[in-house]
């Protein structure tokens, strides 16, 4: 991780038939956070901007990271439904999330099982969706660190960059990596990265204040899933980041943050 360690703490926790690694750190009401295909491998600095005003909760998903596998998960509606038992054993409800890509994608099936579980929901570029222009990325065509890099639109010009993608990853780094493409393929192989009927699905979260945060220049997600996500989900918002590719948050922090915090603020 990239920052202090007095700002956020990393334990072992049992939820839902297992052992789940959290990462926790910030103050304030609690903010979930759900990671993308990758995992969650850095404390970059909008967590640390959100942490100013929340308490992030970053729990790694089922076979990611120091998370016990629960081998009876097999798709995204599967993991959705560990994770409303995670939650339970948490004790979190009503909260906050955010959801990044592969993470976006369980967020709104969660929300579709139980659209009471948040009391607001940031989806940043999810998967999910077939999107009517352009293709999903195939993460599996590459290694893990073409696909990293292929998220940004300007990886030079990012200061974090080399926090997300090391030019010389260590052993443990690349294995991480691997690791967690096994299990996004687990999620997402056939069909690829999305589930057709989540576009009907989606209706069921219609009292729920959603925020969409896509880069203009996404290469992994095209932006016209976006505009089928926002057209399924009704009253939901739709936030466009120009030069900006797959990871607003670490490409165009401050404005990421800004927006989510407006968001989460407003009444």
């Amino acid at each position: 991780m990239t920052t202090s360690a007095q700002t956020w703490s990393e334990q072992t926790v049992e939820a839902a038939g297992g052992a789940v690694q959290l990462v926790k750190g910030g103050q304030g009401e609690p903010l979930l956070i759900f990671h993308d295909e990758i995992g969650h491998h850095n404390w970059l600095r909008h967590h640390e901007a959100l942490a100013q005003d929340y308490t992030l909760y970053i729990p790694s998903h089922s076979g990611f990271g120091e998370t016990k596998r629960q081998e009876w998960i097999m798709n995204m509606r599967d993991m959705a439904g560990w994770y409303l038992h995670v939650l339970d054993d948490l004790g979190l409800e009503q909260v906050n999330a955010i959801g990044f890509s592969l993470g976006g994608w369980l967020a709104a099936e969660i929300a579709t099982m139980c659209p009471h579980v948040f009391k607001k929901l940031v989806l940043v570029a999810p998967t999910g969706i077939r999107p009517p222009t352009g293709e999903i990325f195939d993460m599996f065509l590459v290694v893990a660190k073409q696909f990293i890099t292929a998220g940004f639109l300007d990886p030079e010009s990012v200061p974090e960059f080399a926090a997300v993608c090391p030019e010389e990853p260590t052993p443990e780094q690349i294995l991480a990596w691997e690791d967690a493409r096994v299990e996004a393929s687990r999620m997402g192989w056939k069909p690829y990265m999305h589930y057709r009927g989540l576009p009907n699905l989606l209706h069921r979260i219609k009292s729920l204040p959603t925020l969409l945060v896509w880069g203009r220049q996404d290469g992994v997600v095209p932006l016209s899933a976006g505009q089928v996500y926002q057209e399924s989900i009704k009253d939901s918002r739709l936030v466009v980041i120009d030069d900006c590719g797959h990871r607003p948050e670490v490409e165009k922090s401050d404005e990421f943050v800004r927006v989510v915090k407006e968001f989460l603020s407003a009444a």
